[in-house]
Parts: structure tokens; C-alpha cells; sequence
């Protein structure tokens, strides 16, 4: 969060709009808000200049055999599946046990519940797929209401509102920047905890882990966690099912932890297991994975930019991508 002070009427200027649509888009039904969710995402897609580079850079060093047609499809589907993602969220306050049941549906469900089961708590890896804010939402109406890690905005008004959405279904929200002592209380008494471990971080906040054949700064805060506790790793998406026009809410198996004794090279280790996970989903579901973030943004000591177009030209005519540890 930004330290520098922000004026009241900025706060407000900023989150009045915000606050119409959402309630607007709240009182119409699900599938008008997808729809008009989708529209402005559209219209996004076609202004915002700087986000379709990012998203075309990203899907050129990740995946350099896609036609330039073929990654303007999975760009134009992630936005869609932006705007899929406010309508769903401003539908939250209707939904209860018997509505959510329509709109999202489990898969692997047993890999949560046998997690579950042992009795440490459990930790879910996710990120930026789909409708992910849905993801938490709904595992909460079906009864197992979790504490998931995010950044809080700058703007207090729209954190706030963001927040009372997100807990309505009976999660919790802890703050990213103060998040040890919440997690560790969750995790003994046997609560559940979501990260969303896809995001760059600050080379001084995480390693260096193969991501795509390009090293990308992760979060250690999952591995950190894990090791620590002892508390299962599940991987939970909520992915869109075009054909069955509804969610899932995908469990895998539980992720087993490597353990060497040595602390920093267990964090190493199990980070990069962790984003492999990542990796092969954005792989499956590109087209609802966040490309429009600068994923490899943060580069090893001595690296340059990835986010300059020569730069990448140069890369991708490497043969050989290596990735540093």
C-alpha cells in the first residue's frame, strides 16, 4: 500500500463510480451482468493499449509458437473473462447455499476433503484464473469458509467495499503485508488459507523459479508456510466450462513437500513445484489466465528488461532459455 497520504475527495471521486456500477450491475440478473461485464471489458480491450502489449509480450515469451492471431484470441478471451468476473462479483450478495450450487460446481473435491481431514489446517494454491474471486466465494457458501491473502488498495473506500463483497460468504481477508500472525493462528486452529502465488514480487520477497523457460521472481510465502506448519498444499482453480456454461471449482491432488533440512533450499524447491502448478494450468486454460500482468518484470542480478521488445526478440532467438536459481 502507498504511504504517500491521499486526499479524501480523490477517495471518494475514484469510488463513487465504482460503488454505481457494481450496485447497478448487482440488481440486474446474473447472466445481464456477465453480458455487460464482458461489453466494458471489450471496450477495455480496444483502449487500453498498454495492457494488450503486456498481455502480447507475455504470451510471446511464454508461448512463441502461437500465430499473432492465435494470441489475439486468448487476449481477447481473457478479457472476456474479465468482464465475466465483475458480473459474477457484483452478483455475490444474492447468492446463497442452494443458488451457488448453479453457478459453480466441484471437481475433485475429495483432494480438499482428505487434505482437510488431516487435521493441520490446509493451504490452497491458486491464482489469477477464470472468475477468481468467485473461487474463494463460493467455497465459503458450501461451508468452508477460508482466510485468503490480498493487497490492499490504496484507496480505502473502494478497499473496503471490495472487501465486504468478498467476505459475505463467511471468508476472511488478511492483509498481505501483515499476513504471519493471522495465517499461523488459521492454520492452528485447523482453518484454511488461499494465496494466489502468480504474481511477480520484489526480487528481495522471493526466488527465482522457471516459469515458462524464463526465470520469474515468486512469492516464498506458500513453501514458508507449508514448512513451517506442516499444513497440506492443495491446487484449487475455478475455471470456466464453455460447454457446460458454468464453473468448476477444480481441486488437484495435494502437492507433497520436499524436505532436505535445509530450510533455504526447501523454499527454493517447493516454490518452483508450486509455480509449475501455475504454469500448467495457464498452459490448459490460456485463454483465462492473467496475461495482461508483468509476470517476469523482476530479473535476476544482472538481467535486463524482458518488457523491452528488442530485448525479447533477442531472448526467444536464443535457442536454449536458462533459468537461474
Amino acid at each position: 500500500m502507498s504511504t504517500k497520504k491521499r486526499s479524501p475527495l480523490r477517495d471518494f471521486i475514484e469510488f463513487l463510480p465504482a460503488w454505481l456500477l457494481l450496485k447497478t450491475l448487482g440488481l440486474l440478473p446474473r447472466s445481464a451482468a456477465r453480458l455487460i461485464g464482458r461489453a466494458l471489458a471489450r471496450t477495455s480491450y480496444l483502449v487500453a493499449g498498454n495492457l494488450r502489449r503486456t498481455g502480447a509480450r507475455n504470451l510471446k515469451i511464454a508461448l512463441p509458437d502461437l500465430s499473432e492471431s492465435a494470441r489475439r484470441r486468448v487476449l481477447v478471451g481473457l478479457f472476456d473473462s474479465l468482464g465475466n468476473l465483475l458480473g459474477e462479483f457484483s452478483q455475490f450478495p444474492k447468492h446463497t447455499r442452494s443458488t451457488i450450487e448453479r453457478v459453480v460446481r466441484y471437481e475433485g473435491l475429495e483432494n480438499y476433503l482428505n487434505a482437510a481431514g488431516e487435521g493441520r489446517g490446509v493451504l490452497l494454491l491458486t491464482g489469477h484464473f477464470g472468475s477468481w474471486e468467485l473461487c474463494a466465494f463460493a467455497q465459503g457458501l458450501y461451508g468452508h469458509p477460508l482466510s485468503f491473502l490480498v493487497r490492499p488498495l490504496d484507496n480505502g473506500l473502494l478497499d473496503r467495499l471490495i472487501n465486504t463483497y468478498r467476505e459475505a460468504s463467511g471468508n476472511s481477508v488478511i492483509d498481505k503485508n501483515r499476513a504471519v500472525r493471522p495465517v499461523m493462528e488459521a492454520l492452528k486452529h485447523r482453518g484454511d488459507v488461499g494465496m494466489l502465488i502468480d504474481a511477480n514480487t520484489l526480487r528481495e520477497e522471493g526466488v527465482f523459479c522457471d516459469f515458462f523457460g524464463f526465470p520469474a521472481s515468486s512469492t516464498t510465502g506458500l513453501a514458508v508456510f507449508a514448512l513451517r506448519t506442516g499444513a497440506p498444499v492443495v491446487p484449487g482453480f475455478l475455471i470456466w466450462d464453455r460447454e457446460a456454461k458454468t464453473h468448476k471449482l477444480i481441486f488437484e491432488p495435494e502437492v507433497p513437500l520436499i524436505r532436505t533440512g535445509d530450510f533455504k533450499e526447501d523454499v527454493q524447491t517447493n516454490t518452483a513445484r508450486f509455480t509449475k502448478v501455475i504454469e500448467q494450468y495457464a498452459r490448459r486454460y490460456p485463454e483465462q489466465w492473467l496475461w495482461i500482468h508483468k509476470r517476469w518484470n523482476t530479473r535476476p542480478e544482472g538481467e535486463t528488461g524482458l518488457y523491452d521488445q528488442q530485448e525479447i526478440d533477442l531472448r526467444l532467438d536464443t535457442p536454449k532459455r536458462n533459468v537461474q536459481a
